[in-house]
């Protein structure tokens, strides 16, 4: 008897866990399903209970698991894959400058684009105060930076702020009502040392043309009146719109601690340097925060270990934000790469300038700053363009893993320029290369403002709002690389499953976030994507417009395509 209690037990306890088994409060059936699992093939169905993955399987293997109050819906064979994540973004900037007075990176001539900044002016979506300002400008623009300001300078303009917001966010331009404003002369200029002295283009007699970069942008960037804390509020929730939209549940926020008065480039944050962080609590109080935000804190390139404490406090701040997440830090190597700027850090000199670019961060010592990242259990994710910048960074990896040869999943953005030397090393230290590719195309930047200046190969980078955030987009270019001059080093083509464990198990890896999300495993978080074509057969074309129809978050839809009747669902 005393060994009969005991099955009884056993019995009674399996029962229960079967039991548990078949409370799936939804099931998603007659799909083809992606789960983002290496190895594993296409699956039919999936169930859900209490926000996460149940089980992953057959139509009859799912839908053993309803009961009467489980929620069915049959996908009529569409495909159904894991949400995908962007591992380099800023979101909340790209949707506040998406509401505002916009280029989106289009190249119009002078006297078109004078008439169309004017038109913006009067329809009321141009002002930030008194300042005219136009968000979105292509870097194209800055190769006639003279003519701008021939044109910007006089008549009405002569007494009128106006900014140019590069779309690149490392460059702008201003008229000289704009620069006289923010003390910038050429009397500034002959003070500055070289190197920031070249971030103000000037004429022989220093006095300035308009065109800025890096430090020289954020003199301007950073004194432009600040939206209103409604409007900031409107930005953040449409940056949470905008990426459900394209099926997008998860973000590396690059820059959290991000703007005011401070550098971005050479920030020396502070415990009050708090970016956008207020504004993911606000929508996560309002219940509205339905994605994974991983924030990255902006330190400054040169940063000792001890100047790290001060992030503690910041992170301390907002301890216990649901959906908020502080894997680490955030630092920029270089600037960009398109001429006129030519801020990347390279190897070998522009061709035309002779310049090397900047190099930020301090190679003797940035190693012992990634060990102290590590010793608080922080990823480091740079900002690298150029292939010294490239290289250096991974040379301050090497540096952590002789002290510790455990890898910390630290990436490397952009990757613009990168030599054939340094391909192995990210495999070797564990460092994720954190691309995402729409700039891998032949089309002005890289045909005209890049490769006629370097001698090495190039490759694509893209974070919004420098480009778009759509996720289809980038993972059909990294297949085709074809743009309107043509097709960029066609060897450098990236298969699309390649592309798709890119942005949902690899990315949930450089977002610390691999245990909770990025695959359809049982016990993860059931975050998914239905979409309108399958994916695994039409052209890359057709890929490119890849629609999401519905977009879940723990379980819950959180956006529905408007044109899509709600899909079958049966009792």
């Amino acid at each position: 008897m005393k060994r009969f209690i005991p099955s009884l037990l056993s019995v009674a306890l399996a029962c229960a866990s079967l039991e548990s088994m078949a409370a799936a409060d939804l099931i998603l059936t007659n799909a083809k399903v992606f789960t983002g699992e290496p190895g594993q093939a296409l699956q039919q169905a999936v169930a859900v209970e209490d926000g996460k993955i149940l089980q992953v399987g057959s139509n009859a293997a799912i839908s053993a698991l309803a009961d009467a109050k489980t929620q069915r819906i049959d996908l009529a064979g569409k495909v159904l894959m894991p949400g995908m994540i962007d591992t380099h973004s800023h979101p909340v900037m790209g949707a506040l400058a998406s509401l505002r007075a916009n280029l989106y990176d289009e190249v119009k001539p002078l006297p078109e684009l004078e008439t169309w900044i004017r038109a913006q002016d009067q329809a009321g979506v141009a002002r930030m105060g008194d300042v005219v300002v136009i968000s979105g400008a292509s870097s194209a623009y800055w190769q006639h930076s003279r003519e701008l300001a021939k044109r910007f300078n006089q008549g009405d303009w002569a007494k009128q702020p106006l900014v140019l917001d590069g779309i690149d966010g490392h460059t702008g331009w201003a008229n000289r009502a704009m620069l006289e404003r923010v003390g910038i002369n050429a009397a500034l200029v002959k003070g500055l040392d070289a190197k920031e002295a070249g971030y103000i283009e000037h004429e022989s007699d220093l006095t300035p043309t308009g065109y800025l970069a890096e430090t020289g942008w954020d003199r301007v960037r950073s004194q432009l009146p600040a939206p209103s804390p409604e409007l900031m509020l409107k930005a953040a929730r449409e940056a949470v719109r905008v990426n459900q939209q394209v099926g997008v549940t998860a973000w590396m926020d690059a820059a959290a601690n991000g703007g005011g008065d401070q550098s971005l480039f050479e920030m020396h944050p502070t415990e009050h340097d708090l970016g956008v962080l207020p504004l993911y609590r606000q929508l996560a109080e309002n219940g509205e925060l339905n994605v994974h935000v991983a924030a990255l804190l902006l330190t400054h390139p040169q940063s000792k270990p001890s100047d790290l404490a001060v992030l503690d406090k910041v992170m301390a701040q907002f301890k216990g934000v649901p959906n908020l997440s502080f894997p680490g830090i955030k630092i920029f190597a270089d600037g960009v790469m398109e001429f006129p700027g030519q801020t990347a850090a390279v190897i070998d000199p522009f061709k035309n300038s002779l310049k090397r670019g900047e190099l930020l961060i301090d190679p003797a010592h940035f190693g012992e700053l990634v060990v102290a990242a590590e010793q608080r259990n922080w990823i480091v994710h740079m900002h690298a363009v150029g292939d010294r910048a490239v290289r250096e960074s991974l040379n301050g990896f090497a540096y952590a893993r002789k002290l510790s040869p455990t890898p910390v999943p630290h990436s490397i953005s952009h990757l613009q320029l990168v030599n054939p030397k340094e391909f192995p090393r990210f495999k070797e230290l564990g460092v994720i290369a954190s691309m995402q590719l729409l700039w891998a195309t032949a089309e002005s930047y890289t045909e005209e403002l890049v490769k006629p200046y370097v001698s090495a190969t190039t490759a694509g980078a893209s974070d919004w709002p420098v480009s778009s955030p759509n996720p289809w987009n980038a993972i059909a270019q990294a297949s085709t690389r074809k743009g309107p001059l043509g097709v960029l080093n066609a060897k450098e083509s990236i298969d699309r499953e390649t592309m798709f464990y890119a942005y949902t198990l690899n990315a949930a890896k450089a977002l610390r976030l691999d245990q909770q999300i990025g695959s359809l495993a049982p016990g993860k978080q059931a975050d998914l994507i239905v979409l309108d074509r399958d994916v695994f057969k039409v052209n890359d074309s057709e890929l490119f417009d890849t629609q999401v129809l519905e977009t879940f978050f723990a379980g819950k839809s959180v956006y529905r395509a408007e044109a899509t009747p709600a899909v079958a669902q049966s009792e």
